[in-house]
């Protein structure tokens, strides 16, 4: 009987080892986690996601309202339809790129993560990886200046929109609504240089720019501009924390560096200490 309950003790005590161990490698591995990376690279995902998709659709939407109301010929605006396919296919690009290089920020933070290097034990610097972390920090500073181009270009369409916006408001206002003066309130989208001044009829006033105001396609264009605007600048503050993050992993990478170089000097010097210690007792020995 008593072996038997010396065996289902033991037992019970390997199985809480077992457990105590899952725990402590769980806690080890969120330990690893870049947390600032993680966030950043969700940021940057939905900022780009919101950019991509809703500005998108929102210039579909633009050219379909140019297309029915404010240019009804074709070569007029044939240039803009060019470009806005070509924004299109580069949105595309964008979405693949960022989604890559947000990959590959978060692994390049997973490596440079102090308690990754803990959890991997004795960890050793190199002159390549030092060099890769100065790249990404470049690269990351050039693509901020870009995408904050990117953010003051998205602001464009939001405020053509919302110029057109207001002046639907004021023909919607009881001051004007009903009244000879409203058919005088019109919007030229000819001004904003987006399709030609011989473009017919290029000039929308009265009722009728409220008719458009009304449109699913103008509420849907001008409130995707508004988000998409909102996405670009979601991705320029996750490139500044990313970029903060770098730089505070290249400055760890050198000095871990600068470490390692000093361990390696003190390890020899410790080495030849020891062989020096090592002949003068075998010296003293042959002596005796």
């Amino acid at each position: 009987m008593k072996p038997a309950m010396e065996t289902a003790a033991e037992e019970n005590t390997e199985q809480s080892q077992e457990r105590k161990g899952c725990f402590e490698c769980c806690i080890k591995c969120l330990g690893g986690v870049p947390y600032a990376s993680l966030v950043a690279t969700i940021l940057c995902f939905s900022g780009v996601a919101l950019f991509c998709g809703c500005g998108h659709v929102a210039l579909a939407g633009t050219v379909a309202i140019l297309e029915q109301h404010f240019s009804t010929n074709t070569s007029d605006h044939a240039l803009l339809s060019e470009v806005i396919q070509l924004m299109q296919y580069v949105i595309y690009g964008i979405a693949s790129f960022f989604f890559l290089y947000g990959i590959i920020l978060l692994a390049e933070g997973f490596y440079t993560t102090s308690a990754v290097k803990e959890l991997h034990g004795e960890f050793k610097t190199t002159a390549c990886g030092r060099c890769i972390s100065g790249m990404f920090v470049f690269l990351t500073y050039v693509l901020g200046v870009a995408w904050l181009g990117v953010f003051g270009f998205s602001a464009v369409p939001v405020f053509m929109f919302y110029n057109i916006w207001s002046t639907c408001e004021v023909i919607k206002s009881p001051q004007t609504n009903g009244t000879a003066g409203v058919e005088q309130i019109c919007v030229d989208i000819r001004q904003y240089g987006i399709i030609p001044w011989n473009a017919f009829p290029g000039k929308i006033c009265g009722s009728t720019l409220e008719n458009i105001c009304n449109t699913n396609e103008f509420y849907m264009s001008y409130h995707l501009f508004i988000v998409a605007c909102a996405g670009a600048g979601a991705t320029v503050i996750a490139l500044i924390h990313f970029l903060m993050i770098l730089s505070s992993n290249w400055a760890y990478l050198k000095d871990a560096s600068k470490m390692q170089a000093y361990q390696d000097i003190k390890a020899k010097e410790e080495q030849e200490l020891q062989d020096i210690q090592s002949r003068s007792k075998e010296q003293l020995n042959s002596y005796t």
